[in-house]
């Protein structure tokens, strides 16, 4: 079990036909059912950061958590999400800490970053932005991961950001599929030279 090169290289690639329906769960379940138990549970653990209940217990959880990919990426999307509720508090003159979660380091070094994105007009484009500020981010946390759990949680959070446009933008989420695939095709041609 585990074999991770037989699982990333069974990833989905992009057909000529693509026309913005992307079996998610398929594609998820697919890669569940070639995992270790424990992985299988990092893989849910990372699933359910996509879903309600993120509150401070659940951010406790990912801070603990023996993946460092997982500590890494929901120390993130925490620190993002706290930017978001933060700004706007300031733009609707509510106090400061209003709505935050109060877990986790203090010093964001993308906050303003998160502010100039936020601060565009554009609804979309906010939420593209913020999306980039993300895929971004889990591309750091894989960055010298090509054959291991780290790169099938890095693929999987990009995928759950593909399938999102998708439905908000086919056209949006085609582009991001792509990339996906691109980055997924460099960092295994990057370990075979």
């Amino acid at each position: 079990m585990n074999n991770y090169e037989y699982i990333i290289a069974g990833l989905p690639v992009l057909q000529p036909d693509y026309r913005g329906k992307l079996d998610t769960d398929a594609i998820l379940e697919e890669i569940r059912s070639q995992l270790s138990e424990k992985d299988s549970a990092a893989l849910g653990f990372l699933l359910d950061g996509w879903g309600d209940g993120l509150d401070e217990a659940f951010y406790r959880s990912a801070a603990a958590h023996s993946n460092a990919f997982i500590r890494g990426y929901f120390e993130y999307d925490l620190q993002l999400r706290n930017a978001k509720v933060a700004f706007l508090n300031k733009e609707l003159g509510r106090p400061a800490g209003q709505d935050t979660v109060a877990f986790g380091p203090e010093d964001f070094d993308d906050r303003p970053k998160v502010d100039e994105v936020l601060a565009m007009k554009d609804i979309l484009g906010r939420e593209r932005g913020l999306d980039e500020l993300l895929w971004a981010r889990i591309d750091e946390l894989t960055v010298m991961h090509v054959f291991d759990m780290d790169t099938i949680l890095g693929f999987t959070a990009k995928l759950k950001i593909v399938d999102r446009w998708t439905r908000l933008d086919p056209e949006t989420g085609r582009e991001l599929f792509r990339r996906l695939v691109s980055d997924l095709k460099d960092n295994y041609t990057l370990e075979i030279k």
